[in-house]
């Protein structure tokens, strides 16, 4: 990994579980990539690596560290170098022999507003032996990358990837109107959404995830999907709202029961009564001590002048 490319300047570290570590870019923007394994999956069968796509996030939703400042894209070579990084502390000869090697491309900003994103989907096949590579793309559809979207569903088609592509879109709530609220920018309707995932979907593909990072007191009511989202090429994915910075200090309520599983059996009826497979993703709580399911103390890191090591790690909410 080229040091003036990318200089990691901190790891913070669950033992078996993940790592997320902070890397100051030339320039001296900072940001952060995570490897992860996802239990009781052991690590030689799925590995999971997360890449930063932005210098922080144009956005700004309510619940994300990401957002609150945005200072441009991260290049091709610099999410390469986030990747060659991870592969190199494992997989030195560059031959990553795991049956799903699943990099996202979500850590910091939402992928549709770098179109090289696609760029590096496109060399991860050349750069390394790696036939269990997944590309897993996370989106919350912004309505002005049309061309990004036409790009990703190209080389889909052109490498083949078939089931190996995850793609999935961020809605949070059923109710467009309230979906507007949490994501302040112009998106994608879900008529929009749902007409792309027709184009998407191909025989033998995995179905396409709507995600749910579900709030208390945001609507959640599959069944107002189905006329929209065909339960045969849409899945429900449904995860806690994380214990980022801005989610404590903005107040917000997660409705899933991290800690008491069994008080979510009204979300696992809804989606069933509505007819759409699903997914209650509840990770492991040691992830949220070392903040590997969301962007954390960016803000932090970026503070400090270029150069500059991280001796002390800010104590988490």
């Amino acid at each position: 990994m080229p040091a003036d490319v990318l200089q990691v300047i901190h790891e913070q570290s669950e033992p078996d579980l993940a790592s997320v570590f902070v890397a100051r870019l030339a320039d001296g923007a900072c940001i952060e990539f995570v490897e992860s394994v996802q239990p009781p999956v052991p690590a030689d069968l799925k590995w999971v690596n997360i890449v930063s796509v932005l210098r922080g996030c144009p956005v700004g939703c309510a619940f994300c560290d990401a957002g609150g400042s945005f200072a441009g894209t991260v290049s091709a070579e610099e999410m390469l170098a986030q990747i060659d990084h991870l592969v190199a502390r494992r997989f030195p000869d560059g031959i990553v022999p795991i049956p799903k090697w699943k990099i996202q491309f979500a850590r910091m900003g939402d992928p549709a507003f770098n179109r090289e994103v696609v760029r590096v989907i496109e060399r991860v096949g050349e750069r390394y032996r790696a036939p269990g590579f997944h590309p897993s793309i996370s989106t919350i559809a912004p309505a002005s990358c049309d061309r990004f979207f036409e790009e990703l569903i190209a080389v889909k088609r052109r490498l083949a990837f078939g089931a190996r592509f995850q793609l999935q879109f961020s809605l949070h709530t059923t109710c467009e109107d309230t979906r507007r609220t949490l994501i302040p920018v112009k998106l994608w309707s879900f008529e929009q959404i749902a007409a792309y995932g027709e184009r998407w979907f191909e025989p033998g593909d995995r179905r396409i995830t709507l995600n749910f990072a579900l709030q208390l007191g945001v609507p959640f009511e599959p069944a107002r999907l189905v006329g929209v989202f065909p339960p045969e090429r849409f899945l429900l994915k449904i995860t806690p709202v994380n214990p980022t910075r801005s989610s404590v200090e903005n107040g917000i309520e997660g409705a899933v029961d991290a800690a008491n599983p069994e008080n979510n059996q009204w979300i696992i009826e809804r989606c069933r009564d509505a007819g759409y497979a699903h997914i209650l993703s509840i990770g492991e709580l040691a992830e949220n001590r070392v903040g590997s399911n969301c962007g954390m103390y960016l803000d932090q890191a970026n503070a400090r002048p270029a150069g500059s090591a991280l001796t002390e790690w800010p104590d988490r909410p």
